[in-house]
């Protein structure tokens, strides 16, 4: 069994830094006790026990402040450190260290715990483990076989924390759950109920799947069975596709050679027309052409060729002389001029030229204007007179970049001067700153001196008044002194403390004898109490079954009615859960009918919106069909307008075939009559009878035969229109039969499919109601079933309850048979009630003997501090008078000063006037040097600008006059180019139009061997033949194709993630349900047996902690008003993995007579301290087997006189019953020196440890024996 043996404490709280201030201290057994005035370091030796053994630091520290401050020891760090010797649970020999570092770093110091050391000695060697090695907290904890938290709320409990007995609830909890070590064990249960909770939820998720996915399974069943229908339909639909396309494919050959000779006939006249309009635009172009040209070459085309290519010589000949003459460039710009002058003569666009050569002067002029002027602003010579050649041009701009240099050059040579210059005066005005500045800063710092001495002379006047009335002032002390001493000569003599003493010390043991009888009722009282438990418990065990029976009668009132009116009587618990076994069948039967009529609702719901669709689509069709058959006819009567259009055409051509022979008939007439010389008509031979008729007949046919052309033209016109309108008519009758089918039959089938459908849905719509009725009531029959079959359990549960009472009672009734109480509990407590009474009168009398005794000494102890006082007054005055003749003679010294300081501060600012005056003058010359190179430079900068934009514009017209001159030279060569390639175009384009005409009559005979209008007919026949066919093929495609859409969409949704795998799934989900509700079986077994374990050791325990409160409460506490306290715990019963875990609500009470009170919040100081001091002894004395240690801080705080020496007594008493315990160790630390004095009464205390404060203001520790405590304390 652990115990501890010595401790060294250095540089921790007020424990000093040096080697020379550690302090060790060794421990007692049984008892070790410390005493020492407030901050002597008392709680310090707690603190380091308590760090040594768990590394926690005391409350409200974070480790900087449990080091002795750096600041303190003046030095950079302080290194702390606690050594430790203790035998651990196995009785062999531990040391352990613990180190730390406080660094003071600026304002805020640094903490850092340094390397822990433990060392074990076995078999007389020494092992060592460090704090990188292994963790020191938990080595500890083993080692002294008791948990951290028992090491830290009851062994070593810091003063500060020592009422958390009585603190509110959940810190309380918070404490007592630590103390159980029950917090894995709870950690534990909590886990296996998150776990329940989260496998139930896994359940419930599970079996709204697992719905899902019967109906996933089912709908893709259905599904299959959709896609095999609409497969069969599929390949029958393909048979009738391939049919069709059988008796299709030879009519498409045939009618393809038909329309390739149609083809090639429209391909012929679209040739002729095209060459036709060939020729018409080459006669244009070839008209425009010769417009434009000035003269036709009237030579041949090879004359014409050899002058084209003798032009092109002739130009590059041109262009090698004209690099001859650019050799001399004043002789080649005459010449350039005299062949611009002649070129601009023949050029079409001479007026632009001549524009661009009057521009060309105007350039040449200006420039010239502008070099004059800017020689003359420069005062260049040569450039008086105009106009300059290039060589001028060159000379001038190399004259005027040298005088540009030459000025940019004296401007910066300028700038530089000036810039010296500002520099000298800003040095001059420096210095004399800088002179200004030191007298300013001379004046100031004398200044500065010179109010300190004022203010210091003004203080010594100040203190030479007050000294003046002192003299008078040591003559009242001598009275008060003689006086006082007297006053207390008279208290010593009058005072008789001796005698107090002795009546008190007879008064205490009269106490301790009415003690020891009070204790022997108690006893007495609790043996009585036994048997009056037994019978208080066998009166609430029969309340309890009458409770039961009561509410059993309350069930069956409130249920029977219901009950009975679904099941025909009342049942139990297991009757009730057969129907609703069977109401659960049913109502899963309904919603399988229900789910049934779902499906049939949504399949003719689905059938209803196919055929809407596809008669919207239909209708859709059909409009659009019927507008294209109104764009094209103009109504909606298709054959009539068709057979009108028919003979139309037919009457068109034939007034085209009159008009194309009437031509010819006309002409014939007319040449019969003027010149065969018949005088008769040509068609019925009847005679003219005048030359005039004749005349007249013939100006009417040469009438009519100059209107024929145009009247053919506008016929043949008018009836390619009408053809071509027939051709599109006829290629709409496929149209016209699509639009008859569907007025006709497609969609009136259609909107009977609708009619019929919404037939069906109002039928299933009433049935699905039904249904719905039906197992809306049938569930909230099972509702209420399963609402009333919690309370039939309960009613179960609680007659289960009354048969365990029952037997209960019959235990209590035989336990006290043959039992004879000879006195009651009643004669017990008077007697202990009158034994009370003379034990408080006792009390009363040691009280008011102790207050006498300590007012006397309190009376005596004022009159000595007042006799010091008055004499530590006269000897500082007396102190303060010798002190003036100092004073008067530096008041003196100081009026000189003063007076020195005022003239040299005067002739300082006479030295600084004249200063100002020449700054000034030196500050203002430099600003006119600064103007005067601002404004100099500004001049030199705008005459260089003007300059610049002058040179400028000269560059500007020079390159503008040498574009001209090139741009002259290209355009003569091309125009002549263009002239000769114009008649060769010419030339080339009448061979292109004789070659046209010879196309336009080839093509026009080979159209007259081709019989058109039989090939159009046969066109016509084909084409109605292959329309009724692709029609019925285009019908047997839609079908196909609405097929493969819906296998397509049938395959595409067995294909999603609902439907693939449906039953797989389905199954799968069945088996994970089924396991984890047997999981979660187990874990709630698990959980209870866990659970009931837990408050088996929790019961056993509090038992054992109250029974010892209540001895120590009864054994120590004087007061008449608590008879015990005893900490309750509050547990949930009935408690599963399904519920939140149990909860304890802790709570110490007082107890008196038959009541409970919480005690927090209604005791008083002196007994919340004495509770919570019995309850740690309790605690200490349940859960340290393996560690008898035991500190108390400062146990006597808030406690009376008479609380004060019982606990004395009891802990003395518990001493005493653990002598047997080898380990045990009290360690008691307090300033109540009569405490120490009645604990050294007993023969277990010979020595305590005095702690105090050496004059460098360390903690000391220093041994002192029993004997001498009276001696110091008188």
């Amino acid at each position: 069994m652990s115990r501890i043996e010595k401790m060294s404490i250095l540089g921790v709280r007020s424990f000093g830094v040096e080697d020379k201030d550690k302090q060790i201290i060794t421990f007692f057994n049984p008892l070790t006790i410390l005493v020492g005035p407030n901050g002597a370091g008392k709680t310090t030796i707690i603190e380091c026990l308590k760090y040594i053994s768990t590394g926690d630091f005391p409350p409200g520290t974070k480790g900087k402040t449990f080091v002795h401050d750096p600041k303190v020891a003046n030095e950079t760090d302080v290194r702390a450190q606690i050594r430790l010797q203790f035998r651990d649970v196995n009785g062999e020999l531990v040391a352990v260290q613990r180190s730390m570092v406080c660094t003071q770093k600026g304002k805020t110091p640094e903490f850092k715990t340094l390397e822990s050391v433990i060392t074990r000695t076995k078999h007389g060697e020494k092992v060592s483990l460090s704090s990188k090695c292994a963790e020191i907290d938990r080595e500890m904890i083993s080692a002294l076989g008791v948990s951290k938290s028992v090491l830290n709320n009851v062994i070593f409990c810091h003063q500060e924390e020592s009422n958390w007995p009585l603190s509110e609830g959940k810190a309380l909890k918070q404490k007592f759950d630590e103390i159980f070590s029950a917090t894995r064990y709870i950690k534990a249960l909590e886990a296996l109920r998150q776990v329940r909770l989260k496998q139930s939820l896994k359940v419930k998720e599970c079996q709204t799947e697992l719905k899902y996915l019967k109906q996933n399974k089912e709908k893709a069943q259905e599904i299959q069975d959709h896609l095999s229908n609409r497969e069969a339909q599929l390949a029958a639909s393909k048979e009738n596709v391939k049919s069709i396309e059988s008796q299709l494919e030879p009519l498409k050959n045939f009618l393809a050679a038909v329309e390739q000779n149609l083809t090639k006939v429209m391909r012929l006249d679209n040739d002729v027309k095209a060459l036709e309009s060939r020729k018409r635009q080459m006669e244009k172009d070839n008209q425009d052409l010769q417009q434009k040209m000035e003269e036709v070459f009237q030579g041949t085309d090879e004359q014409l060729r050899d002058r084209y290519q003798n032009h092109q010589r002739i130009v590059k000949e041109k262009e090698k002389r004209l690099l001859d003459c650019k050799r001399d460039l004043d002789r080649a710009a005459k010449e350039c001029q005299r062949f611009n002058s002649e070129k601009s003569e023949l050029l079409i666009e001479r007026g632009r030229l001549q524009l661009q050569a009057d521009r060309h002067q105007e350039h040449i002029v200006t420039r010239d204007s502008l070099i004059q002027s800017l020689a003359a602003q420069l005062e260049l010579d040569g450039f008086e007179r105009a106009p300059f050649t290039e060589r001028h041009i060159a000379s001038f701009r190399r004259l005027v970049k040298e005088r540009q240099e030459r000025d940019t050059e004296a401007a910066n040579r300028m700038m530089r001067e000036f810039a010296q210059k500002e520099a000298m005066k800003q040095k001059q005005v420096d210095e004399i700153r800088d002179k200004k500045t030191g007298l300013e800063r001379t004046i100031e710092l004398k200044s500065d001196i010179q109010s300190k001495k004022e203010a210091e002379l003004k203080n010594v006047k100040c203190e030479l008044q007050q000294l003046e009335g002192f003299s008078d002032r040591i003559s009242e002390l001598n009275e008060e002194i003689a006086k006082t001493e007297h006053e207390l000569e008279k208290a010593e003599r009058n005072s008789n403390v001796e005698t107090l003493e002795r009546e008190v010390q007879t008064l205490q043991n009269e106490k301790i004898n009415l003690d020891k009888a009070l204790r022997r009722l108690d006893q007495e009282m609790e043996h009585l109490n036994i048997h009056t438990t037994t019978i208080t418990q066998m009166e609430m065990l029969k309340k309890d079954k009458a409770e039961k029976e009561d509410q059993i009668r309350k069930v069956k009132s409130r249920h029977s009615e219901e009950l009975t009116s679904l099941l025909g009587y009342f049942p139990n618990k297991k009757q009730l859960e057969d129907w609703l076994h069977g109401k659960n069948k049913k109502i899963n039967q309904t919603r399988d009918t229900l789910a049934n009529l779902n499906k049939r609702l949504a399949s003719v719901e689905y059938d209803k919106t196919y055929a809407s669709n596809e008669l919207k689509k239909k209708e859709a069709q059909l409009s659009h069909h019927e507008a294209e058959l109104f764009d094209v006819c103009g109504s909606q009567d298709f054959d009539s307008d068709l057979n009108k259009l028919q003979d139309e055409i037919e009457k068109s051509s034939k007034q085209r075939a009159v008009l194309a022979g009437a031509t010819a008939v006309y002409s014939q007439f007319i040449t019969q009559l003027t010149e065969e010389n018949q005088s008769c008509c040509p068609v019925c031979q009847r005679v003219f009878q005048t030359e005039a008729e004749l005349q007249d007949v013939i100006s009417d046919l040469q009438s009519k035969l100059r209107l024929a052309p145009d009247k053919l033209k506008s016929t043949e016109s008018e009836l390619k229109r009408k053809e071509k309108k027939r051709d599109e008519m006829m290629s709409l009758k496929p149209l016209r039969q699509t639009v008859v089918e569907l007025q006709d039959k497609e969609i009136p089938d259609l909107r009977s499919k609708i009619q019929n459908a919404n037939r069906d849905l109002t039928g299933l719509k009433g049935e699905i109601e039904e249904q719905e009725s039906l197992l809306q009531t049938a569930l909230s029959e099972e509702e209420g079933a399963k609402a009333r079959l919690q309370d039939i359990t309960l009613m179960e549960r609680y007659q289960t309850d009354i048969r365990d009472v029952e037997r209960k009672i019959a235990q209590q009734e035989a336990k006290l048979l043959g039992i004879d109480l000879s006195r009651t509990v009643l004669q017990v407590s008077q007697e202990k009630q009158e034994k009370k009474h003379l034990w408080d009168t006792v009390t009363g009398k040691i009280e008011l003997n102790q207050k006498l005794r300590q007012d006397q000494q309190s009376q005596i102890q004022q009159l000595k501090s007042a006799v010091n006082e008055l004499k530590a007054e006269k000897l500082q005055i007396a102190s303060s008078m010798q002190r003036r003749r100092q004073l008067e003679e530096q008041t003196v010294e100081l009026t000189t000063e003063v007076q020195s300081l005022c003239r040299e501060i005067k002739e300082a600012k006479e030295q600084v006037l004249p200063l100002d005056a020449m700054l000034e003058k030196l500050q203002q010359e430099k600003e006119d040097l600064v103007n005067k190179r601002t404004a100099s430079n500004k001049e030199t900068q705008e005459k260089m600008n003007g300059i610049n934009e002058k040179v400028k514009d000269i560059n500007t017209y020079v390159k503008e006059i040498e574009n001209y001159i090139q741009q002259g030279k290209e355009d003569y060569k091309k125009i002549r180019e263009r002239w000769l390639e114009d008649n060769l175009t010419l030339r080339r384009r009448n061979e292109e139009l004789k070659e046209v005409e010879d196309n336009i009559k080839q093509l026009t005979k080979e159209m007259g061997e081709m019989k058109v209008s039989q090939m159009k007919n046969e066109q016509k026949h084909l084409e109605e033949k292959i329309e009724s066919l692709k029609r019925n093929h285009h019908v047997a495609l839609g079908r196909q194709r609405g097929f493969e859409e819906e296998i397509v969409r049938f395959r595409k949704e067995l294909r999603e993630p609902q439907f693939k795998d449906a039953e797989e799934k389905y199954r799968d989900m069945m088996i994970v349900m089924r396991t984890t509700e047997l999981v979660n079986k187990d874990l709630d077994l698990y959980y209870k047996a866990l659970d009931k374990a837990i408050m088996t050791f929790h019961s056993m325990k509090m038992e054992e902690i109250n029974k010892i409160i209540r001895d120590l409460w009864r054994s120590i506490y004087r007061g008449q008003d608590i008879e015990y306290i005893e900490i309750r715990s509050d547990a949930d019963e009935n408690v599963s993995a399904t519920d939140k875990r149990r909860n304890y609500n802790y709570r110490v009470v007082m107890v008196k007579g038959d009541t409970a009170l919480d005690m927090r919040g209604r005791c008083s100081a002196g007994q919340k301290v004495l509770a919570s001091l019995i309850i740690r002894l309790a605690l200490a004395e349940t859960f340290c087997l393996n560690c008898g240690i035991l500190a108390l801080d400062e146990p006597t705080t808030n406690l009376d006189r008479e609380n004060i020496e019982s606990l004395a007594h009891a802990l003395v008493e518990i001493i005493k019953s653990r002598l047997h315990q080898r380990n045990f160790q009290l360690l008691v630390i307090t300033h109540d020196e009569d405490f120490v004095e009645l604990l050294g009464r007993s023969e277990y205390v010979e020595t305590f440890y005095r702690i105090k404060k050496n004059i460098d203001q360390c903690s000391e520790i220093m041994k002192c024996s029993v004997s001498s405590l009276g001696s110091y304390v008188h």
